[in-house]
C-alpha cells in the first residue's frame, strides 16, 4: 500500500459527517443566495421609499435596529443635539390613539405625495441616471466579463481548481512568541559563578575582531555598558542593590511627572493641584486616605515649585483642618522663607500664630513688604490698645501715604478735631478719593465745607456725590433756593466732563436724600433727572412706575416730586390727578390732599370723582358747609350728574338734614331721572319710616325702570317687613320675569318660601334658577345650604359635589365644601381647594378659619393677613379677623383702623348688617363690630 495515499479515499463517509466542519468551513454562500452587491449609498428599487429608507445603507440600519429589541440608553449613545440613537419608546405599548395618529400622518403623507408626483418622479429618475453614470453598480462594472462567460465550455469550467488554503500548517496556526522577563537573581547567580570563555567566536574574527575601529564595538572609547554606576569599583561585578535604587529613583521621577510631560520636561500646574485639593480637604475629620492623598499632592506641588505661595497656604490649612496646628505653623513659616514677597503667605502666618508671635511675624512681614496695606491693617488689628493702633497706622501712613484704606482706618480712631486735621492731610495725599473729601466736608463748618467741596469738584470733576452733598449742605443751612441751581449745574458740569447721566443711579441718590431728610435736594434731583432718557410716549407710564417704586421704598417725598412733575407735564390727565390724590390720601395729610384736589378740579372740572373726593375729605373733617360748597361747584361744572346728585343727598342725609335730602332727590328725579336716583329716593323714605311714600315712589320707579332688579328687591323686602308674604312673593316673582338673571332676587324668593316652611317650593325655585343661570356659584351654594339647614346632610354633600363639577374654580363653593367635611378630612379638602383656587380670598379665609378652629393662632393670623391683603373689599374677612383678634390677640384696633381705611362693601355677612335698614347710618367701624358680634365659633 502506498504510504502517501490516504486510507479513507474511496470509502463512504461516516454517518453525520459534514465536510470541512473541523476547520470551520461548514458551507458557502453564493451571490445568487444574497442578491446583487450594492453600495451603502445606492438608492433602493422602491422609488417612493420614505426618507431614511431611500438607500441600501438606510435599509440595512433599519433591519439592524428592528433585530435589536433592547434599546441602548447608555451615556455613550446619547447626543446633545439628536438625543438617543435609538427610539426611547419602541418597547412601549402600541395603543389605539397611536394607531389613529399613524393613520392621520399616513393620510397626510399620501396627500402630500400626490402633489407634483410626475415632476418629482421625473426629477428622481434623472438624478438616479446621473448617479449611475458617475458610480455604476458592481454588476454593471463586470457586465462585459459576465457576457464572456457564455463562451466558456463545460470542460474548461470543470478544470477550474478548487479554492483551498495553500498555506502550511505553521502559517495557518501561528503561535505567538512568549517573552518572560529574567529576574535579578538569574543575573546575580551567573555573575557569582565567574565563568570564563577560552574560545573566540569565529564571526568575531571574520568581521574584524574585538578591536574594531568603529565606535559600535565592545572596546569603544565612549562610555557605554561599562558605566561606573552599575559596575562596583575594583571587582568589575554588577551591584544589584544599586540597580534596585536606580529603579526606585526612576519610579519617583515618573510619579512626580504624572501631571504633565512634554518631551521629558515636567510641567506642574500648582493651581490645578490646589483646585483638585479643595474637594479632598476634609472639613470635619474626613477619610484619612483623602487627607494622605491631599498631603502627598501638596508636597509634590511644594517640591516642584517652592516659590508658589498658594501651595504653602493650602498645605498649612490642610494641617490646620486635621488638627496639627504646630505642623501648619512650621509649614507656613517655611513658606515665608521661600516666598518672602507674598502678602497672602505673611497674612496666613499671622493668622495661624498666637498673639505675640503674630505681632513678630507681622513686623517681619513689614520689613519685607513695607508698601503692603493689608499687612499694616492686620498689624493694627492685632493691637489691643487704641494708642498702639494709632501708632501702627501712623507709621503705615509714613510708608504708604496714598492709601485711602489706611487713612480711613486712622481717621476712625481719632476724635472729631484730630480727624478733621488728619482728613485735611488725607485729601492732599489722596485727592481723588470722594469719601475722604465728603468726610472732611461733614466735619468742617459751613463756610469751610463749601470751600472743601469746591476743591473736591476741582480735583474730581466727574463724581456726582460731591454735587449732591453740596446741595444737601445748602439745604441744611437754609439756602433752599441754591439747591435747584446746584443740581442743574451738576448735570451740566458732569455732561461737559463726559459723564453719562444714569437716571436710575440719580433716583437712588434722591431716595437716600429723602431718607436723610433732605427734602429739597431730593425733589430737585428728581425734577432734574426724571425726564432724562425716556421716549415721549412712554413718559406717563414710566413716571407712574417710578412713583410706585419710590412708595415701595418708603421714599414718599420722591414720589410726591414725581407726581408734581408729571402734573406739570400732563395737567389735563385725570388718571395722573387720581393717582396723586390717592397717594396723598394714603401717605399725606388732609390739607395736602385738599390742596391737590383743588388744583385737580381746576384742571379737570369734568372729573366727578375728583369733586367727590374733595367733598368727602371736607365732610370727614367735619366741615359740612365746605363740602356743600364743593358739591355746588361740582353741579356747575357737571350739571345733571347722577354721582354728584347722590353725593349731595348722602351728605345731607348723613348729617340728619332729611328735608334737604328729599328736596335734592325730588329735584334730581325731575332734572336727571335715573334708576339709582329713584332707588335712593325709595330707600330714604323707607329708612325714615315713610312706608307708604316709599311704596308709591317704588311703583313710580318700576313704571320707568322695570328691568332694574334692586327696585323689585326693595319692593318685596318692604312688603315682607310689613308681613305681607303674598305681596312679597308676587313682587319677587314679577321681578324675576323682568330680571331672570338676578341672583339676589332668586335667593330672596327662595328664602321667603323657606321661612314660611315651603321647603319643597324653595328647592324647586333654586333648581329653576340654576337652569336659567347655569354655572352660578351663588345659586349652587344656596341650594347646598338649604339642604344642610333642613338636616339633609347627605343630599347637601351630593349637591356640593355636583356644584364643584359645574363650577370647579369657585372659591365660595370650595370654602363651604371644606366645612361640610368631617373634621379629620377638612385639611385634605382645604389643600384641594388651594390647588384649584390658589388666590381666591374665600378659600384663604376658609384656611384661616380652619387654623383658628385647630387653635393654631400664629398660622391663622398669617392667613387672615393674606386674605385681607388680596381682597380688602371683602367685609366678611375683616369681621372674622376682628373677631379672631378679640379672642386671641391684641391687634384689634389695628385691624379696625385698616378696615376703616379699606371701606369694604361686599361679603355675605357684611351686607346682611350694612344694608339692614336699622343700621343705615352706621360707620364702617361700627358695622365691623356688629358683624363680628354676630359670628359664632361653630366651624
Amino acid at each position: 500500500m502506498n504510504k502517501k495515499k490516504k486510507p479513507f479515499l474511496g470509502m463512504p463517509a461516516p454517518l453525520g459527517y459534514v465536510p470541512g466542519l473541523g476547520r470551520g468551513a461548514t458551507g458557502f454562500t453564493t451571490r445568487s443566495d444574497i442578491g446583487p452587491a450594492r453600495d451603502a449609498n445606492d438608492p433602493v428599487d422602491d422609488r417612493h421609499a420614505p426618507p431614511g429608507k431611500r438607500t441600501v445603507g438606510d435599509q440595512m440600519k433599519k433591519s439592524q435596529a428592528a433585530d435589536d429589541d433592547d434599546e441602548d440608553l447608555n451615556d455613550t449613545n446619547y447626543d446633545e443635539f439628536n438625543g438617543y440613537a435609538g427610539s426611547l419608546f419602541s418597547s412601549g405599548p402600541y395603543e389605539k390613539d397611536d394607531e389613529e395618529a399613524d393613520a392621520i400622518y399616513a393620510a397626510l403623507d399620501k396627500r402630500m405625495d400626490e402633489r407634483r408626483k410626475e415632476r418629482r418622479e421625473q426629477r428622481e429618475k434623472e438624478e438616479i441616471e446621473k448617479y449611475r453614470m458617475e458610480r455604476p453598480k458592481i454588476q454593471q462594472q463586470f457586465s462585459d466579463l459576465k457576457r464572456k462567460l457564455a463562451e466558456v465550455t463545460e470542460e474548461e469550467w470543470l478544470s477550474i481548481p478548487e479554492v483551498g488554503d495553500a498555506r502550511n500548517k505553521r502559517q495557518r496556526n501561528p503561535r505567538y512568541e512568549k517573552l518572560t522577563p529574567v529576574p535579578d537573581s538569574f543575573f546575580a547567580k551567573h555573575l557569582q559563578t565567574g565563568e570564563n570563555h577560552t574560545s573566540v567566536d569565529p564571526r568575531q574574527t571574520q568581521f574584524g575582531g574585538l578591536n574594531t575601529p568603529y565606535p559600535g564595538g565592545l572596546n569603544t572609547p565612549y562610555p557605554g555598558g561599562m558605566t561606573p554606576g552599575l559596575m562596583t569599583p575594583g571587582t568589575g561585578e554588577l551591584d544589584m542593590r544599586k540597580i534596585g535604587q536606580a529603579r526606585n529613583t526612576l519610579m519617583d521621577m515618573r510619579l512626580s511627572q504624572v501631571s504633565d510631560s512634554v518631551s521629558g520636561q515636567t510641567v506642574v500646574d500648582p493651581k490645578g493641584y490646589l483646585t483638585d485639593l479643595n474637594s479632598m480637604i476634609p472639613t470635619h475629620g474626613g477619610d484619612i486616605n483623602d487627607i494622605k492623598k491631599a498631603r502627598l499632592l501638596l508636597k509634590s506641588v511644594r517640591e516642584t515649585n517652592p516659590h508658589h505661595p498658594p501651595a504653602w497656604i493650602a498645605s498649612a490649612r490642610l494641617e490646620e483642618v486635621t488638627g496639627k496646628l504646630q505642623v501648619a505653623r512650621n509649614l507656613i513659616m517655611k513658606g515665608t522663607e521661600m516666598c518672602p514677597k507674598s502678602e497672602d503667605v505673611w497674612l496666613e502666618a499671622a493668622r495661624l500664630q498666637p498673639g505675640d508671635t503674630a505681632k513678630a511675624v507681622v513686623a517681619q512681614a513689614v520689613r519685607h513688604l513695607p508698601q503692603s496695606v493689608r499687612i499694616y491693617i492686620r498689624a493694627a488689628e492685632l493691637e489691643t490698645d487704641i494708642r498702639a493702633k494709632k501708632r501702627v497706622l501712623r507709621k503705615a501712613l509714613e510708608h504708604v501715604p496714598n492709601s485711602v484704606r489706611l487713612w480711613k482706618a486712622a481717621v476712625e480712631l481719632e476724635e472729631p478735631e484730630d480727624a478733621r486735621i488728619m482728613l485735611s492731610r488725607a485729601v492732599e495725599c489722596c485727592p481723588t478719593s470722594v469719601e475722604l473729601w465728603l468726610a472732611l466736608a461733614r466735619l468742617e463748618t459751613y463756610e469751610n465745607a463749601r470751600k472743601v467741596l469746591n476743591k473736591a469738584r476741582e480735583n474730581i470733576p466727574t463724581d456726582r456725590h460731591i454735587w449732591i452733598t453740596a446741595a444737601k449742605l445748602e439745604e441744611a443751612n437754609g439756602n433752599t433756593q441754591m439747591v435747584e441751581k446746584i443740581v442743574d449745574r451738576a448735570i451740566t458740569s458732569l455732561r461737559a466732563n463726559g459723564v453719562e447721566i444714569n437716571r436710575e443711579q440719580w433716583i437712588q441718590d434722591a431716595e437716600e436724600c429723602d431718607k436723610a431728610g433732605s427734602v429739597a435736594t431730593c425733589q430737585a434731583v428728581m425734577r432734574a433727572v426724571i425726564g432724562i432718557g425716556i421716549e415721549e410716549e412712554d413718559r406717563k407710564h414710566t413716571w407712574m412706575e417710578d412713583a410706585d417704586s419710590c412708595v415701595a421704598h418708603n421714599a414718599l417725598e420722591c414720589a410726591r416730586a414725581i407726581y408734581a412733575y408729571a402734573l406739570q407735564v400732563f395737567p389735563s390727565k385725570k388718571s395722573v390727578w387720581l393717582r396723586a390724590a390717592y397717594f396723598e390720601k394714603n401717605h399725606g395729610t388732609r390739607e395736602s390732599l385738599e390742596a391737590l384736589l383743588q388744583r385737580a378740579v381746576a384742571h379737570c372740572p369734568k372729573a366727578e370723582v375728583l369733586w367727590l373726593m374733595g367733598a368727602k375729605s371736607k365732610w370727614l373733617a367735619g366741615d359740612v358747609p365746605a363740602a356743600r360748597s364743593i358739591l355746588a361747584l361740582a353741579f356747575q361744572a357737571n350739571p345733571n350728574s347722577e354721582e354728584i346728585w347722590l353725593a349731595a343727598v348722602k351728605l345731607e342725609s348723613e348729617n340728619n338734614e332729611y328735608e334737604r335730602a328729599r328736596r335734592l332727590l325730588a329735584k334730581a328725579r325731575s332734572s336727571a331721572p335715573t334708576a339709582r336716583v329713584f332707588m335712593k329716593s325709595v330707600k330714604l323714605e323707607w329708612v325714615l319710616g315713610n312706608i307708604e311714600a316709599a311704596q308709591e315712589l317704588c311703583e313710580e320707579a318700576l313704571r320707568h325702570y322695570e328691568d332694574f332688579p334692586k327696585l323689585w328687591m326693595m319692593k318685596g323686602q318692604i312688603e315682607e317687613q310689613e308681613g305681607l308674604t303674598e305681596k312679597a312673593r308676587e313682587a319677587y316673582s314679577q321681578g324675576l320675569k323682568k330680571c331672570p338673571h338676578s341672583t339676589p332676587l332668586w335667593l330672596l324668593l327662595s328664602r321667603l318660601e323657606e321661612k314660611i316652611g315651603q321647603l319643597t317650593r324653595a328647592r324647586a325655585i333654586l333648581e329653576k334658577s340654576r337652569l336659567k343661570n347655569p354655572k352660578n356659584p351663588g345659586l349652587w351654594l344656596e341650594s347646598v345650604r338649604l339642604e344642610y339647614r333642613a338636616g339633609l346632610k347627605n343630599i347637601a354633600n351630593t349637591l356640593m359635589a355636583k356644584a364643584l363639577q359645574e363650577c370647579p374654580s369657585s372659591g365660595v363653593l370650595w370654602s363651604e365644601a371644606v366645612f361640610l367635611e368631617a373634621r379629620p378630612q377638612r385639611k385634605t379638602k382645604s389643600v384641594d381647594a388651594l390647588k384649584k383656587c390658589e388666590h381666591d380670598p374665600h378659600v384663604l379665609l376658609a384656611v384661616a378659619k380652619l387654623f383658628w378652629s385647630e387653635r393654631k393662632i400664629t398660622k391663622a393670623r398669617e392667613w387672615f393677613h393674606r386674605t385681607v391683603k388680596i381682597d380688602s373689599d371683602l367685609g366678611d374677612a375683616w369681621a372674622l379677623f376682628y373677631k379672631f383678634e378679640l379672642q386671641h390677640g391684641s391687634e384689634r384696633e389695628e385691624v379696625r383702623r385698616r378696615c376703616e381705611n379699606a371701606e369694604p362693601r361686599h361679603g355675605e355677612l357684611w351686607c346682611a348688617v350694612s344694608k339692614d335698614i336699622a343700621h343705615w347710618q352706621r360707620k364702617v367701624g361700627e358695622v365691623l363690630v356688629l358683624v363680628a358680634a354676630r359670628i359664632k365659633n361653630t366651624f
